[in-house]
């Protein structure tokens, strides 16, 4: 059964209500100014904001208005699932699971059209397949680097993360952008050298 045009904005708009609990949801890394935790909503506008200035930089060419939706939806799971912080690998184990649960309510409040497409470009983003997801991927590996850069390093000295884990996590940046990798790995090297993060 089709809905109405009143159904459907209905549903819309839950789903408006829903994503805006996004600002509610707090990561591990700092605002580059004020020092306190940047929010998700934060994070996804700072990402959307780095593909529109940086997509030059892709491996491939990518669209980046698909690149843009992506980025504005992919962490809305965590207002179900939490936020994992990156070097937590015993959360890693069931993220995957957790968050394609919250995917499943929380797009399911959607017309089903709208539903089905935004589901798809969630998977999309975790499969890291296409050239569009890599390349989403990649600035989100990348924009949470640059804010404990200029933070001094401050949520991976709070969880005593090292210059190898730190490369060893973010390394698939490449993927997307070989020459935003090369630029996030001078940037860990000046940390390491100004003493914010520990090489081992």
């Amino acid at each position: 059964m089709t809905d109405t045009p009143a159904d459907r904005l209905a549903r819309q708009m839950a789903f408006l209500v829903e994503a805006d609990r996004l600002k509610e949801i707090f990561r591990q890394t700092l605002n580059s100014q004020s020092r306190r935790q940047e929010n998700d909503a934060e994070h996804s506008w700072a990402l959307c904001l780095f593909v529109m200035t940086l997509a030059e930089h892709a491996n491939a060419p990518v669209d980046v208005l698909r690149v843009l939706k992506m980025l504005l939806i992919h962490d809305l799971v965590e207002i179900d699932a939490g936020d994992t912080f990156a070097y937590d690998t015993s959360r890693m184990a069931d993220q995957h699971e957790r968050e394609a649960r919250a995917a499943d309510r929380i797009f399911g409040l959607l017309p089903e059209d709208q539903a089905h497409e935004f589901r798809a470009l969630w998977d999309e983003f975790e499969a890291k397949t296409t050239p569009e997801a890599r390349f989403a991927s990649a600035v989100d590996r990348m924009q949470p680097m640059l804010l404990n850069c200029l933070t001094e390093g401050a949520a991976w000295r709070k969880h005593g993360i090292t210059r190898e884990r730190i490369l060893e996590r973010n390394a698939h940046i490449a993927e997307g952008s070989r020459r935003l990798w090369e630029y996030a790995s001078t940037m860990v090297e000046q940390a390491v050298a100004a003493g914010h993060v520990p090489a081992k």
